[in-house]
């Protein structure tokens, strides 16, 4: 049996990014659990916002095809997901809804449906982006993704990493590490049954 495929990435392109620096300390808990991950940077995939008009003129933009391409290659997603102004970050929603759109020989939500997804947040606040999993958990809830119950809203995350970019707290360290867990076991589950 493989091991179960894991995209991670975080729904920010900001190059300091405490969202990016939490997704790699979760992706290497991934790894130690059994999954194959690609960490990806949204920052490497620049889509246009989205615009039916414009997909309409001028097709699927590279980038969306390459992105969306890596996340049929995978069986799930664990995505660092910051807060901004207690919602979605425009870079995720816009990365959501490029991927969306089906190919005329795929059935609806074809990157979506079937997929498992682990949450993750960071943030120099107290709650640690909590407000915005919230959204975040809905959307790709509604369009087929199967959302673990598990997650971790990192705060004050400006002062969680040591040196090394590792999880100072045990406490954060050992929650974000049963998300990872959890991700890596339900997908291996499902691909299994499939």
């Amino acid at each position: 049996m493989s091991n179960p495929r894991i995209l991670a990435f975080a729904g920010s392109a900001r190059r300091d990014s405490l969202n990016r620096r939490l997704l790699v300390a979760a992706a290497a808990f991934a790894r130690e659990a059994g999954a194959d991950v690609t960490v990806a940077d949204l920052a490497d995939y620049p889509m246009p916002l989205f615009d039916q008009d414009l997909e309409a003129e001028v097709g699927r933009p590279d980038e969306v095809a390459r992105f969306r391409g890596l996340m049929l290659e995978h069986d799930g997603f664990l995505i660092a997901a910051p807060e901004y102004n207690s919602s979605i970050t425009p870079l995720l929603k816009n990365t959501i809804d490029w991927a969306s759109r089906s190919l005329a020989d795929e059935p609806p939500l074809e990157c979506f449906r079937g997929k498992t997804c682990g949450l993750l947040a960071a943030s120099p606040g107290a709650l640690g982006g909590l407000r915005g999993l919230v959204h975040v958990r809905a959307i790709l809830s509604n369009i087929g993704v199967l959302v673990i119950p598990e997650q971790h809203a990192l705060g004050s995350a400006h002062e969680a990493f040591d040196d090394d970019g590792g999880l100072s707290d045990e406490r954060a360290a050992g929650s974000v590490e049963r998300v990872a867990n959890r991700l890596v076991a339900v997908t291996a589950a499902l691909s299994r049954r499939g």
